[in-house]
């Protein structure tokens, strides 16, 4: 039977052992360098997978609306609305891919406790919003929406669920009423009381100061119309985004609708999302070419000073016959067993870390624009770690070949002398 490890590989290791201070210290800036990518990496994968789940449970993974409806301003509320959801709802929920379909009504008005009013931006959802936003909304006090099917509902009590601020503003709790003054879709005025069903916060301090909900049919109501602004359609995997976009498009293609609809993907409307990722993008870039940068200093240092330390060994070598090449080729391998060891380092500490902010709870500070902090995880991506060690163990044979295949082109006597 051969040897597990071949000689090259055996001869390596006992080379770096040589000056096993300065080896140490070379494994130990590239398993830094390592974790610091990983961890930084996985830091961005969190961030863009809680951005990505949030936006898609906020707006939907696709928005079905009438064409330009993003674009355009509406001259009267639900002028640009949609006729036949249901219709649209029976077609499209009958696929298993497909989690919810539900209607959505954006409006504006005045909000009053009886003794003070401000202005309020309205969103008319079915009941089943709530279970599709999931964590993504924090009641504070009370309950969501009851659906008008429930026995818990009371058609004389409609409900109302009010940002924290926004609450705080009229000195309202859950139980108490306030009315809720809008423009209907033929341009008159009309004035809705309501109960507060429940406090809520998005985390965004402007939305909380204006925001309220109520159920979909409350607002078809008060705005006087049986139209609804969009439909969202959420789905159990956000990976099936355009596969779905397509499918629905197919779908609605066959449906006879009173007007020509629109799907927009979450992709269009995440525009947080867009940005955040693009900063993490620029900022990730820069960390890993400096990196890059130290690890090959680093390295380049390291080699440079064992190939001068060898010199009389390289000369030697070189005597009884070996090419230059095979003489470099030893410190390519010595190079890259460093890069090896180093990044198996890197990768655990990365992984251990990412274990342990699962089971210990460390809150990260409220982003701008925010009230609200989150907790910090990293995740580990394999596929990242990879990527990672083998740029380390590319930039680390670099920087072993520069430095070695200087030291081989000294004539072989002056090698022998060297002291």
């Amino acid at each position: 039977m051969g040897k597990l490890i071949p000689d090259s590989l055996r001869i390596a290791f006992l080379n770096l052992k040589r000056n096993g201070r300065r080896s140490t210290l070379s494994i130990l800036i590239v398993a830094i360098a390592i974790f610091a990518l990983t961890s930084a990496g996985g830091f961005g994968l969190y961030t863009y997978d809680s951005l990505k789940e949030s936006t898609a449970r906020d707006t939907g993974h696709l928005t079905i609306s009438q064409p330009d409806y993003f674009e355009k301003d509406e001259e009267m509320p639900l002028a640009n609305g949609l006729a036949g959801s249901e219709r649209i709802t029976q077609q499209l929920i009958a696929n298993q891919h497909v989690r919810g379909v539900q209607p959505r009504i954006d409006f504006t008005g005045l909000v009053s406790n009886g003794s003070k009013s401000t202005i309020f931006v309205g969103i008319g959802v079915n009941e089943r919003e709530f279970d599709m936003k999931g964590p993504f909304l924090d009641v504070r006090d009370g309950k969501t929406l009851s659906g008008p099917q429930s026995s818990r509902y009371d058609p004389s009590e409609p409900q109302v669920m009010l940002g924290v601020d926004l609450a705080r503003n009229l000195s309202v709790q859950p139980g108490d009423w306030v009315t809720l003054l809008a423009t209907t879709s033929d341009g008159a005025l009309n004035a809705y009381d309501y109960k507060v069903r429940g406090i809520y916060s998005t985390g965004v301090p402007e939305l909380d100061k204006r925001q309220l909900y109520i159920h979909v049919t409350s607002a078809q109501e008060l705005l006087s119309s049986d139209k609804v602004s969009t439909l969202s359609v959420f789905l159990f995997d956000t990976a099936l985004t355009d596969t779905m976009q397509a499918w629905v498009e197919q779908a609605l293609a066959q449906v006879d609708l009173p007007q020509a609809v629109e799907v927009t993907p979450w992709q269009e409307r995440a525009f947080f999302y867009t940005k955040v990722k693009d900063l993490y993008d620029r900022i990730f870039g820069i960390m890993g070419a400096v990196m890059a940068l130290v690890v090959f200093v680093a390295l380049f240092n390291t080699m440079t000073m064992s190939v001068t330390e060898r010199t009389r060994e390289i000369g030697t070598l070189s005597a009884l016959g070996t090419y230059p090449r095979e003489i470099v080729l030893g410190f390519v391998r010595e190079s890259a067993l460093l890069a090896l060891i180093g990044s198996a380092i890197g990768g655990l500490l990365s992984l251990l870390t990412s274990g342990l902010l699962m089971v210990v709870d460390v809150q990260m500070p409220p982003p701008p624009g925010r009230s609200d902090g989150y907790p910090l995880n990293i995740y580990f991506s394999f596929e990242l770690f990879a990527a990672t060690a083998l740029g380390v163990l590319l930039i680390c044979v670099a920087a072993a070949w520069l430095s070695a295949s200087k030291g081989v082109k000294k004539p072989i006597t002056e090698a022998l002398i060297y002291v």
